[in-house]
């Protein structure tokens, strides 16, 4: 499996996951701001904790599975189709589908603008509203020829810096707590790649009930900074 990339692939995925890419994963926390309003994330450790979590046991681990999916399949417009449909259906919450739909079509939007491929604009038009981050990613890398592996670690790290972030804001944690937490999650990150690598669509699933809690009381907060 080629896990290299030349330069201009990883300026594109450096470009991709940068925060100045337009996707609006800012707006979005994944329930985390109504743990910290209950309590249940008041710290460094707790945020790690919560992070790895996600990664391992709930969305992170579906999503991940699904870029990898939607990677794999680039060339099979069937069966890239039935990874976006799954993909759209997986959603725990009203929040989560709009934090993986919104950003997934924003991606796909920007992507065919400025790194235009024929099969991933016709991939993107096939779904119009229903592509979730993860496939769109996965999908693109995959059209771009970009190696599976440097692009899978890539969005893990995206998503699990936003949250990182989100809870720098929220806890609220110092910037250097912040980049603690960054730094300490790379061997969960790896981990979680290695599940997705080998996870097998049919046997799917999570394991992070509190975490679709979390979102789910999110919906109905009094005050708000995040979309979920």
């Amino acid at each position: 499996m080629a896990t290299t990339i030349t330069m201009i692939e990883l300026f594109r995925l450096l470009t991709w996951l940068s925060p100045a890419y337009p996707v609006g994963g800012f707006s979005y926390s994944h329930g985390l701001e109504m743990a910290v309003e209950e309590g249940a994330v008041t710290s460094r450790a707790s945020l790690q904790s919560y992070i790895e979590a996600v990664l391992l046991a709930g969305a992170g681990r579906v999503d991940a599975a699904l870029l990898v999916a939607a990677h794999r399949a680039v060339g099979d417009d069937a069966t890239l189709d039935e990874v976006a449909e799954l993909a759209a259906a997986w959603r725990g919450s009203g929040e989560t589908a709009l934090e993986a739909t919104q950003q997934g079509g924003s991606f796909a939007s920007i992507t065919n603008n400025v790194w235009p491929h024929a099969g991933f604009a016709a991939f993107s038009a096939r779904h119009p509203g229903r592509l979730t981050h993860a496939v769109a990613f996965g999908a693109a890398a995959g059209c771009h020829g970009m190696a599976l592996r440097p692009a899978l670690v890539g969005w893990l790290s995206g998503f699990a810096a936003n949250l990182v972030s989100a809870g720098v804001r929220l806890v609220p944690l110092g910037q250097t707590d912040g980049q603690r937490v960054t730094a300490a999650l790379f061997p969960i990150i790896e981990q979680a790649a290695d599940a997705a690598e080998a996870a097998s669509l049919d046997r799917l699933g999570t394991a992070a009930p509190m975490l679709d809690q979390f979102s789910l009381r999110h919906e109905t907060q009094y005050t708000r900074l995040f979309r979920s």
